[in-house]
């Protein structure tokens, strides 16, 4: 079993341990969405997986909170923002902006890279390096605009 799940399933025993509600509810959307991926694929998740599913749940938890912002739902988005929090937990580490950059330059440079054509390439390379740690559509903007 992969070490973030291992470390989700301590969690959730915490957190019903301690009786702390929010929490745990939280923590079981994260388990119920690995729990559905490992049934709909008739796989077993390893980190790398789990580090896909973390990353989808995220970037929907953002989305939810700009639509809730935006439609004065401030319970809701704050709701959203916590679950991102939690989520936040079980990625790795953020990178800066400017280590993303010096990524994309390096993935460019080894990837030949010298047109939109070449995207693919250089999205492929920066996949496994970014993924949980960056936002990929970011770095596709950033992409697009240095080999358009």
């Amino acid at each position: 079993m992969s070490d973030i799940k291992t470390r989700l399933d301590e969690d959730i025993k915490t957190a019903m341990r301690g009786k702390d509600k929010p929490r745990l509810a939280a923590l079981r959307l994260i388990a119920a969405a690995v729990k559905q991926v490992e049934v709909d694929e008739r796989v077993t998740v390893d980190d790398g997986r789990m580090l896909d599913i973390l990353d989808k749940m995220a970037k929907q938890r953002r989305d939810s909170i700009a639509q809730y912002e935006q439609a004065g739902r401030r319970d809701l988005a704050e709701q959203e923002r916590f679950e991102l929090r939690l989520i936040g937990d079980y990625l790795p580490k953020p990178l800066t902006e400017d280590e993303v950059a010096a990524l994309i330059d390096a993935a460019i440079a080894d990837a030949g890279a010298e047109s939109m054509r070449d995207m693919g390439k250089v999205m492929g390379r920066l996949r496994p390096l970014l993924q949980g740690r960056a936002d990929m559509s970011q770095a596709g903007a950033q992409v697009k605009a240095r080999l358009g």
